[in-house]
């Protein structure tokens, strides 16, 4: 963690709340998985997965990593955050926004009670922009990691626009086409552009940071850089303008290659580390960029979908959500979480006290045995759904389910852990 800039991080009571209200929505993800049951197996565009899906990406994912990246802003960025009161602000417009949105897919009110709060939602992500755009353009030395992470916010308004107009027309109706063709869109640009793109922007910086990695060759975030937005971009103009199938075809050629290049740069920086042994964090980074390769096995198999049954091609569109949601985004917050919050604690706790008297390590702030059973529970979740949606189980599933439960109990244990962390100073020898 000695990489990490720490005269610009903002006050631990900007990223905490985020961690607190992710952590909660992580329990509340694992209930909702096991009260919908047989939905899980049904077509992609239900009530209950559409829930289950907002929860998990902004409920849980998003809201970590808006905490996360308030802190890291100085590390990429290299400058003070533009306003720890907006932040705060938004924190608050943000939660209540993902609990009245969540709820009205989940009981379809759609006419009703959905309207509005996704134009609440939206409010919260406009404020959440603004802060980052405005700290951007503070920041006078760019690159491309930097790029890639400001860049996300930019889809991440296209996304949440989209996802606004869709829940609009369920009231007022004047789309063109079926919602089910936007909302395709809405997802593809949410994953990709706001989750994927932030990833490998954050991820270039942090992974070889901890890693000790040098002499890297960031050509090939470059590479990736313009790819991926390429593919985003065609696939925008294509299903709103074009609508050609030949194109479809290019979209994820372009995503697929870019995010090849990332892999590659990650790779390197592993090969090139000097830190030999993983501590927990970065296990599940490894992992999490290893599971990339799954999605991306899926799309293939989604294009050539002409030769099966609809129902079981519903369950592999389902299960490629899933696995970026839960494989890649999920497995990357759970390792990150155990780098970043035991620090941020760390900092907030014993910055004042450092040469002073002898302070704990940040990775001793948490318990390394629950973090452990966490870690190997949560990989038995990942097979259980896997073997569900293949085999088309419910059991399966809701073993899944409940493991998920465990696992999101014991990742609460730590995160409260942490948090609560008393300050142990004991006077050098």
């Amino acid at each position: 963690m000695n990489g990490l800039k720490t005269n610009n991080a903002p006050s631990s009571n900007v990223v905490i709340p985020h961690f607190i209200y992710g952590a909660f929505n992580l329990l509340i993800l694992a209930v909702v998985l096991i009260l919908a049951d047989t939905n899980l197996l049904k077509a992609y565009f239900n009530a209950k997965l559409v829930a289950i899906t907002h929860i998990a990406v902004l409920g849980w994912a998003t809201m970590i990593v808006f905490g996360a990246l308030y802190q890291l802003v100085p590390v990429v960025f290299e400058t003070t955050l533009f306003s720890e009161k907006l932040a705060k602000i938004t924190f608050w417009f943000l939660a209540v926004s993902i609990l009245f949105l969540s709820y009205s897919f989940w009981v379809g009110a759609y006419t009703t009670l959905l309207p509005y709060s996704s134009v609440c939602m939206f409010f919260s992500l406009l404020l959440f922009i603004a802060n980052i755009g405005l700290t951007y353009i503070k920041f006078s030395l760019k690159n491309i990691k930097s790029t890639f992470v400001i860049t996300a916010v930019f889809w991440l308004l296209i996304t949440g626009l989209i996802g606004t107009i869709i829940a609009l027309n369920f009231k007022f109706n004047f789309l063109t086409e079926v919602h089910l063709h936007y909302l395709k869109i809405h997802a593809t640009i949410g994953l990709i552009g706001w989750f994927l793109l932030l990833i490998i922007g954050v991820g270039a910086t942090l992974i070889p940071m901890f890693l000790i990695s040098h002499e890297l060759n960031e050509t090939k975030l470059s590479y990736s850089y313009y790819l991926i937005n390429a593919g985003l971009i065609l696939g925008l103009l294509n299903w709103f303008l074009i609508q050609n199938l030949i194109v479809d075809f290019f979209i994820p050629l372009f995503i697929v290659v870019g995010v090849l290049c990332f892999v590659s740069f990650i790779f390197d920086s592993y090969k090139k580390r000097l830190r030999k042994k993983l501590d927990i964090g970065m296990q599940y980074s490894i992992i999490a960029i290893a599971a990339i390769f799954l999605p991306i096995l899926l799309i293939g198999f989604i294009i050539l979908k002409t030769t099966f049954e609809s129902e079981f091609v519903y369950r592999v569109i389902t299960f490629y959500g899933f696995s970026i949601i839960f494989g890649l985004i999920t497995t990357l917050i759970l390792g990150q979480t155990y780098k970043t919050l035991p620090f941020i604690v760390w900092l907030n706790k014993y910055k004042n006290l450092v040469g002073k008297t002898k302070t704990p390590l940040p990775r001793e702030l948490y318990s390394e045995k629950v973090a452990n059973i966490q870690f190997i529970l949560y990989f038995i979740f990942i097979v259980f759904f896997l073997l569900g949606f293949v085999f088309n189980e419910v059991l399966m599933l809701n073993i899944g389910s409940y493991v998920l439960l465990i696992v999101a109990v014991l990742y609460n244990l730590n995160v409260f852990k942490m948090i609560n962390h008393k300050i142990k100073s004991i006077e050098n020898d």
